[in-house]
C-alpha cells in the first residue's frame, strides 16, 4: 500500500469516527432532551398535586374552624361604646354546646332574632346577657334591676337605660338581652325580640381582631 493511499485509509476512518461521535453526541443530546421533557412533565404534576393537596388541606381547616369559630363584622351602633361598626369579631360557636356551658351575665352573644333583613332571613343580633333564667327583672328611673336589686351598668354608653319594665321573670332556658347604648338598641327590652332561646345563641364573642389597636380576648364586665 503506497503512503497515498495509507493516508487516504487514515482521513476515511478518522471521517468514520468523527461521524460515529456526531451520531453518539446526537443521540445523547436526544435523551437528554427527553429526560427533561419528562422530568418537566413530573415536575408540572407533582407540582398540581402539592396545590391541590395544600388546597384540599386548607378547605378541611377551614370546615374544621368554621365549625367552632364564626367571624362577623359589627354593623349596627347598639354595642357602642364597647364594640363599633365594623369591628371584626370571632364567635364561638361551641361556649355552650360542646363545652357545657351556660350563658353568664355580662357574655355578648350573637342571636337569631325574629326580626328579618330586606331578603327575608332572621337577622343576626349582637347583645349582652343581662337576665338569666328564673330572674326578676324590671327598669325604672334609668336602671335596671335583677331579683330587686340595681346592677352596675358603669360600661354602657350613658350610664342610662331608658324606657320602663314591669318585672318579667326569664323563662327557663332563656336570656334577657340588652344593647350597650341602650338609646338606641333593640334587643330584648322590644317585643319583636323579647327573650332569646338558648337555641337561638350562634354563640358567644370572645374575641376581636378587628381594629388591631383594640385586638384581644372579650371581656365580661361582671367578672372583672
Amino acid at each position: 500500500m503506497t503512503e497515498e493511499e495509507k493516508t487516504l485509509e487514515a482521513q476515511e476512518t478518522t471521517e468514520e469516527l468523527e461521524l460515529a461521535e456526531e451520531v453518539r453526541a446526537a443521540e445523547e443530546a436526544a435523551e437528554e432532551a427527553e429526560l427533561e421533557e419528562i422530568e418537566k412533565k413530573v415536575s408540572a404534576r407533582t407540582t398540581v398535586l402539592e396545590w391541590l393537596k395544600d388546597i384540599l388541606i386548607a378547605f378541611v381547616i377551614a370546615v374544621v374552624v368554621l365549625q367552632f369559630i364564626k367571624p362577623t363584622v359589627v354593623k349596627q351602633r347598639s354595642m357602642e361604646p364597647n364594640f363599633y361598626t365594623d369591628d371584626y369579631l370571632f364567635v364561638s360557636r361551641q361556649s355552650y354546646k360542646l363545652l357545657g356551658g351556660e350563658p353568664a351575665r355580662g357574655d355578648v352573644i350573637v342571636f337569631r332574632s325574629d326580626l328579618t333583613t330586606e331578603d327575608g332571613h332572621n337577622k343576626l343580633l349582637i347583645k349582652r346577657v343581662i337576665g338569666l333564667p328564673g330572674e326578676t327583672i324590671s327598669i325604672h328611673d334609668g336602671e335596671v334591676y335583677i331579683n330587686g336589686e340595681a346592677i352596675d351598668d358603669s360600661y354602657t354608653m350613658d350610664q342610662f337605660t331608658n324606657g320602663e319594665m314591669a318585672e318579667l321573670t326569664v323563662p327557663e332556658d332563656s336570656v334577657f338581652c340588652m344593647g350597650d347604648n341602650r338609646v338606641v338598641s333593640i334587643d330584648s327590652r322590644s317585643e319583636n325580640v323579647g327573650c332569646v332561646p338558648y337555641d337561638a345563641i350562634v354563640g358567644k364573642v370572645v374575641f376581636r381582631l378587628l381594629p388591631f389597636k383594640d385586638i384581644g380576648v372579650i371581656k365580661n364586665p361582671y367578672k372583672e
